[in-house]
């Protein structure tokens, strides 16, 4: 359990988050605001509290013991930048290059970006390339953990369903799946487009153990990723979130997926996050 004090601190790193990604979006006026904004208490308190992360003056291959991240929902990128620069991967001003073309922070993450491992965006994939990174690592008997995030939508895809059967055949638990749970992807609700509810049962019967949660409680999150790294199985935490989160004309509305704000909705998004 954290304490008060650190959930205080985590909850303003989290809102720094949320207003570097509505930033980053109306900057570049590209991007994708709502799962980044759903997904931004998970990625703060992982990083933060959860992961071992590479020291910012250490090259990434001189610290092999560092835990992975896969962001498998790569069009969130925009928050799994803003962290990289609160850990000092790269100064906070770069995040203004956003999309920009020959930036180092690309609409989807790429190697080439400090604190990046994997180029992802193609939906369905992180969960494989993890598995394939989680077995490495258990080959090599290194005792770093895999975490990856993906969006409800992108379990639609066949391929995430086979990543799911094989960590658990593998033994893998070293792998951590967290999945943001938010009921919306591009084309509207979720369940509408394709169910894949009861979904704790569903990646139960796969032979991970399941974990279901608020997803932008600080707590709820850091509690399940500390039981998730004593497993002896493969962990899916399933993160129940709210999409655009933090700024009301967002919450929830498919319409935000991919959407850039325009001058007056950017200064009341902004307002909203102050």
């Amino acid at each position: 359990m954290l304490s008060e004090a650190e959930v205080e601190k985590l909850s303003n790193l989290a809102k720094e988050n949320r207003q570097n990604v509505v930033k980053m979006v109306y900057n570049a006026q590209s991007g994708h605001i709502g799962g980044a904004l759903s997904s931004a208490d998970i990625i703060t308190v992982l990083y933060h509290k959860c992961m071992n992360t590479c020291p910012r003056w250490v090259a990434s291959k001189s610290f092999p013991k560092r835990d992975r991240f896969v962001l498998s929902k790569g069009h969130a990128s925009a928050v799994l930048y803003s962290v990289l620069s609160q850990l000092g991967y790269f100064p906070k001003e770069e995040l203004m290059t956003f999309r920009i073309f020959g930036s180092r922070l690309q609409g989807h993450p790429v190697p080439f970006c400090p604190g990046v491992d994997v180029a992802t965006g193609s939906l369905g994939q992180g969960l494989s390339i993890a598995c394939g990174i989680a077995t490495g690592l258990k080959l090599d008997k290194n005792p770093a953990n895999v975490f990856v995030l993906l969006g409800d939508g992108e379990l639609q895809e066949g391929s995430v369903w086979e990543g799911f059967m094989h960590a658990s055949h593998q033994k893998l638990d070293n792998l951590i799946a967290i999945i943001d749970k938010n009921g919306l992807q591009i084309d509207g609700c979720t369940e509408k487009i394709k169910s894949i509810d009861p979904l704790s049962d569903k990646v139960r019967a796969f032979g991970w153990d399941v974990i279901e949660i608020d997803g932008h409680d600080i707590n709820s999150i850091y509690q399940a990723l500390e039981r998730a790294k004593s497993n002896d199985k493969p962990t899916a935490i399933i993160a129940n979130t709210v999409k655009g989160k933090g700024v009301s004309f967002m919450e929830n509305n498919a319409g935000w997926h991919g959407k850039a704000p325009k001058k007056e909705e950017f200064e009341a998004a902004m307002a909203e996050l102050a």
